[in-house]
């Protein structure tokens, strides 16, 4: 995973938490589920860029590089 696509999975995440955080205590359940939303976005990126990483690697040990 490029450093650039971890920077902008945690910038997600953390936005995610804030936005809960915020629906959580002033009773915005729309703003709470936009933020679970988010982190579940974000959280499903990283899931996607660990397979891209284990399948490079992969590639690598079987092409010699």
């Amino acid at each position: 995973m490029g450093l650039d696509d971890k920077i902008s999975n945690k910038s997600e995440d953390l936005k995610g938490k804030a936005k809960e955080a915020a629906g959580s205590a002033t009773g915005d359940d729309q703003l709470e589920g936009e933020g679970k939303a988010d982190q579940a976005s974000s959280a499903l990126k990283d899931g996607v860029e660990d397979v891209k990483d284990a399948a490079t690697k992969i590639k690598d040990k079987l092409t010699g590089n």
